[in-house]
């Protein structure tokens, strides 16, 4: 709802109100949505915690106050206003932006809200748009957060007023977290944008700890008397024996990777989360011989899988002899060429050209995700496993040196 102006410098007004997430890119609504997307694990969809606010400041060089706020709106079931210093907040020269909660002082006491959020001061040139991002659980001693520093007062006038009018634009994308296993945060249309800035960066989260595990799994078998040894253990023990060790509860490995990955204030924290939930889908999927929902699901199901899902129990699908090999020599993904962009969004191409972009970065996403959890919980269950290999050792060279001081 449009609110009238005031004839005040600084007085602001909403020019779209408050708008809710929907599947659009670029206008165009995105009929077939990413399968994860249509998840049921029960409470608030991110898309229906996502929120968009534009504040309009008119007569913006005329402002003689030390802050102005925006018009309250609600994103997520809960309120929040835009707050900004024109002439900085403890800085000089400089634009200091923040969001905030609106009643924090009403709110119950241990009330929290995690939310990620985009703000930006738009330029004539959308190009030239000024955005940052961050991750934020806002509480009662932090219940408002943003950047003091947000862009240099002398840059406002390189395109940023028109008219001497600067608008300022929010995302909000109240996450509802969950500790027991990974969890779905961002709306489409927002993730959207926030993986065209980050992609890259999730890649490389995703690159280094599977490079990581496969690094200590490849350096146990290259160790050549370690791995005869291990073998014989291993063909040593009676089938039932074997079954046993190579499965493990899934809610208790889920909880490690919930832990691993989420990092509060780290902004990528979202997207890898997001990419696990989806590999995670994907896992379940093929457990289950079911096939995806799409293209973007091509390359998952082409995967041969190292663990599967029964039950509650996440299984490893072959000998642990056979998978040790395969999990260190399985190649990565094929990575994102286009490397970090903006968040406006440039290709020009054509929305064919566009859909095959969206559908390959779900398919980047997924993928990432799924390899990452299965080397996660490869790697758990043999840990297990291997910890028995050492007991055994042990007591096979304490059998020994007992047999040798009775001779």
């Amino acid at each position: 709802m449009v609110s009238s102006a005031s004839e005040e410098a600084g007085i602001g007004k909403s020019l779209e109100g408050v708008s809710k997430g929907q599947q659009m890119e670029n206008g165009t609504p995105l009929t077939s949505p990413p399968y994860w997307d249509s998840d049921d694990d029960g409470g608030p969809k991110p898309v229906e915690l996502y929120g968009k606010y534009t504040w309009k400041i008119d007569k913006f060089s005329q402002i003689n106050k030390r802050e102005l706020r925006s018009n309250v709106f609600e994103v997520g079931g809960y309120k929040w206003y835009i707050l900004i210093y024109p002439q900085g907040c403890d800085v000089s020269s400089h634009l200091s932006l923040f969001l905030c909660v609106a009643n924090h002082d009403n709110l119950l006491p241990g009330w929290s809200h995690l939310a990620q959020f985009t703000i930006s001061v738009v330029n004539k040139d959308p190009k030239k748009s000024k955005y940052s991002d961050t991750l934020h659980h806002f509480w009662k001693k932090e219940h408002d957060w943003g950047w003091k520093k947000f862009m240099d007062l002398s840059k406002v006038v390189d395109g940023f007023l028109d008219s001497d009018t600067l608008i300022i634009k929010a995302q909000v994308q109240v996450i509802m977290e969950r500790a027991d296993r990974p969890f779905h945060c961002l709306d489409f249309q927002y993730r959207r944008e926030l993986v065209r800035v980050y992609l890259t960066d999730v890649e490389k989260i995703c690159h280094h700890f599977v490079a990581e595990r496969r690094g200590k799994l490849g350096k146990f078998i290259g160790d050549k008397a370690r791995w005869s040894s291990f073998c014989a253990f291993w063909l040593g023990i009676d089938q039932n024996s074997r079954r046993r060790m190579s499965r493990e509860k899934s809610d208790r490995i889920l909880k490690m990777v919930v832990k691993n990955f989420f990092i509060e204030k780290e902004v990528t924290s979202t997207l890898v989360m997001d990419s696990l939930y989806s590999g995670l889908k994907a896992l379940v999927g093929q457990s289950n011989g079911q096939t995806g929902k799409g293209k973007h699901l091509d390359a998952v199901e082409q995967t041969v899988p190292i663990v599967s899902m029964e039950n509650d129990m996440f299984v490893l699908v072959d000998d642990v002899l056979i998978l040790l090999e395969r999990a260190v020599l399985e190649p990565f993904p094929p990575k994102d060429e286009k490397g970090p962009q903006n968040h406006t969004n440039e290709d020009t191409s054509g929305e064919d050209t566009n859909r095959d972009s969206i559908q390959r970065d779900e398919r980047l996403l997924t993928e990432l995700g799924r390899q990452t959890i299965e080397i996660f919980v490869f790697a758990h269950i043999f840990s297990k496993i291997e910890v028995a290999y050492e007991e055994a050792v042990a007591l096979k060279k304490l059998e020994e040196l007992s047999t040798e001081e009775a001779v």
